[in-house]
């Protein structure tokens, strides 16, 4: 075919009908585009675009809204707000919400600390807080070059102005082409898969001071509001102190590398010595609470494995031990995290957006991240439960034994408990951590036919070589077994010690050498004065102190994850092969169990069984796990939400973090410190079926 230009006010050509359509005549130094097809008698037509008429389709073409604009804007307009209300609240007058809070509901009571200055309460004896896992603020001493300019910047916690630096690093480097991106942060998060210590050229430390764990992000506070009350009775800085500690390494990593455990020690001898020889009052916090009974047997020990102290430095120096949220036990919520990197909510999460967050899309791959950097964390093995078969029951018992939904009734304004006739009571098997289908974790153990895992050959492997930016052990493990793993059915806290030696062997290996969970036969063999026994209270004694004090204070009336139905992932290579069903769902036949999850009373972190059993019965009187008969209490904090949004997280709060800042919780604290003993707070105050279970658990004392 021939291209057949003409000359701007040219004849018609020969055979060219008069009443042909015009063409379009163009102004001198317009372009034309012509194309030329064959119709089916096999003539030519040709067609003509004026070049301003292409522009304008084109225009119009680019003027369409599509869905990702929509969704671009969407979630820009989210993060304005969200920036603009954050702001708002951090200028907001500190006093504006309780005022609007009081014309809504009328008068607040009075914060406990003035309560307590009113009484005449001051300060007594200094104050040592121990934050948990996760609540410690992380900073950057060295690092790679994706994360140059943030020295000493957070990379964990932080307050406003700490976001809005690091904001401005990342704006700063993006404009010059060398953005410091998610990988970059778990790079420098993470720790050596080798060692479990800083991986090459980089040193990431944690904050000192008050303000390491006074507020874990903006306008979330941690012990702000309990530092704040204490000081309203005359506690300053050098009558409080916090013991940060980096909370990803091994316990007694922490004084390996950073020396923090000597840090305490000296820190507590200082204080008392300087405030008139009163004994210090510690409070921990969640894993805190394990960190300080390792540090209780650290201190006792001879160097160089201990600090020197002798058997009685805690009957020196120790007042009262005051556990807020303690999972002494451990806590079934790190087994789905260090097994699959899930809790319920990430199943709820993933039933709403299924693959969503393994999606691969620009390399993100959200679990797999969080697999491999959150297992190169040593203390995330601090939290397996303890006490096998005996604490956490097996394939046919439980401790709980029934399921309870401990609803709450409003008459008259005021809340009551409902009666044993009114609640919903089935019978779970709890003991059953880990069951692959409800139909298994429902059926008579003598009707699961298991076969065993630990001998099955792993292999071939189920990832291809551009899954190595996300690499986990699972890869490794080959579909032999991963199948073996779901062959095996059920789980209880017996086995699931294996099922992680399995699925993740060099992660034990490192946590093997640091931590144990079992419970000792004789605690006068030698080999328990290692520092793998020392933060696990069934593998310890409590230190010669007859006139120290162990207070449990945590929070119930909360669904608390307890077990968990599993199923195989329908996803191959990159992805986790494992996942919670969150399909199965107990309806009103079981109300305890929700998206795959069994829950019981807690925290919504820490389950009663955990926090209360120790000083409900393993140390109570003179125990081979007390021998000194330190008394010990049990204080439980009955949750109830906010009254509205104005009054924040609720001053009545029992979940795992809320509950620093539970009124009643900062009063009782606040009495310890001033002087106060057990029997002065009243002794245990109790609302759960602590007592009752912890008769069921037939552990020698």
């Amino acid at each position: 075919m021939s291209l057949i230009r003409r000359r701007k006010g040219s004849e018609p050509e020969k055979g060219q009908s008069e009443n042909s359509e015009p063409k379009i005549q163009k102004k001198e130094g317009e372009e034309e585009e012509e194309r030329e097809d064959d119709d089916d008698n096999g003539k030519n037509k040709k067609y003509k675009k004026n070049k301003n008429e292409v522009d304008l389709l084109k225009k119009k073409k680019s003027n369409k809204w599509s869905c990702v604009d929509s969704c671009c804007w969407f979630v820009g307009c989210i993060c304005t707000l969200w920036w603009f209300l954050l702001f708002m609240y951090n200028v907001m007058p500190a006093s504006f919400p309780q005022y609007v809070t009081e014309a809504i509901t009328g008068p607040m009571p009075d914060p406990p600390g003035l309560k307590l200055k009113k009484e005449g309460l001051s300060a007594k004896h200094p104050v040592v807080f121990v934050p948990g896992i996760v609540t410690g603020g992380l900073e950057l001493w060295e690092g790679h070059q994706c994360a140059e300019g943030l020295f000493r910047k957070r990379l964990w916690g932080g307050t406003f102005g700490e976001v809005y630096k690091r904001l401005g690093v990342v704006i700063r480097k993006f404009v010059l082409g060398i953005c410091p991106g998610p990988s970059c942060w778990v790079e420098h998060m993470s720790l050596d898969n080798e060692t479990g210590l800083d991986p090459p050229g980089i040193r990431v430390r944690p904050v000192s001071g008050l303000v390491a764990a006074d507020y874990f992000a903006a306008g979330y506070f941690v012990w702000a509001v309990l530092i704040a009350n204490l000081a309203r009775i005359g506690y300053e800085e050098k009558t409080m102190y916090m013991a940060a500690y980096d909370w990803r390494i091994s316990f007694q990593n922490t004084e390996v590398r950073d020396q923090t455990l000597s840090r305490i020690k000296s820190n507590i001898e200082l204080m008392v010595a300087t405030n008139g020889g009163n004994k210090a009052v510690i409070i921990p916090h969640s894993m805190g609470v394990l960190y300080f009974l390792h540090f209780m047997k650290w201190v006792e020990a001879p160097a160089p494995l201990g600090g020197g102290g002798g058997p009685d430095w805690c009957s020196k120096y120790i007042k009262a031990v005051v556990n807020i949220g303690g999972p002494f036990l451990g806590v079934p919520k790190a087994i789905a995290g260090l097994f699959s990197s899930e809790a319920r909510d990430i199943a709820v999460a993933r039933a709403i957006a299924p693959g969503f967050l393994d999606n691969d899309m620009f390399r993100l791959q959200t679990l797999q991240h969080v697999m491999k950097m959150t297992r190169t964390w040593d203390s995330t093995m601090s939290m397996i439960p303890k006490g096998g078969d005996t604490i956490w029951g097996g394939l046919d018992w439980s401790p709980e034994e029934a399921c309870r939904l401990n609803i709450k009734r409003q008459s008259s304004g005021e809340y009551t408990q409902l009666t044993d006739e009114e609640t919903n009571k089935t019978h779970v098997n709890y003991g059953r951590l880990i069951s692959f289908g409800r139909d298994v974790a429902e059926a008579d153990s003598s009707k699961i036919d298991i076969v065993e895992f630990r001998d099955a050959i792993k292999g071939p492997n189920i990832a291809n070589t551009t899954c190595r930016d996300v690499w986990t052990e699972y890869h490794d493990m080959g579909l032999g077994g991963v199948r073996a793993i779901a062959d095996h059915k059920v789980y209880t806290a017996g086995s699931i010690i294996d099922l992680l030696q399995f699925v993740a062997p060099k992660m034990m290996e490192r946590g093997g050498a640091h931590f144990s969970y079992g419970v000792a036969d004789n605690l006068d063999d030698p080999k328990y004065e290692h520092y793998k026994y020392w933060s696990n209270p069934l593998e310890t004694k409590l230190p010669n102190a007859p006139d120290m004090e162990i207070f449990s204070l945590y929070g119930v009336g909360l669904p608390t994850e307890r077990a968990y139905i599993y199923k195989l992932s329908p996803f191959a290579e990159c992805y986790i092969p494992f996942e919670i069903d969150p399909t199965a769902d107990g309806g009103a036949e079981v109300s305890c169990l929700n998206d795959g999850v069994y829950t019981v009373d807690g925290d919504e972190t820490v389950p009663v069984l955990s926090s209360g059993f120790m000083c409900a019965k393993g140390w109570r009187g003179k125990t081979r796990f007390n021998p000194s008969g330190i008394k010990t209490y049990v204080r439980e904090y009955d949750h109830s939400p906010p009254a509205n949004l104005l009054e924040g997280r609720g001053t009545q709060s029992g979940a795992h973090v809320d509950i620093m800042g539970n009124f009643a919780l900062i009063e009782d604290v606040m009495r310890v410190a001033a002087g106060a003993k057990g029997e002065e707070l009243g002794g245990d105050r109790v609302y759960s079926d602590i007592f009752k279970w912890s008769d069921r658990i037939k552990l020698p004392l």
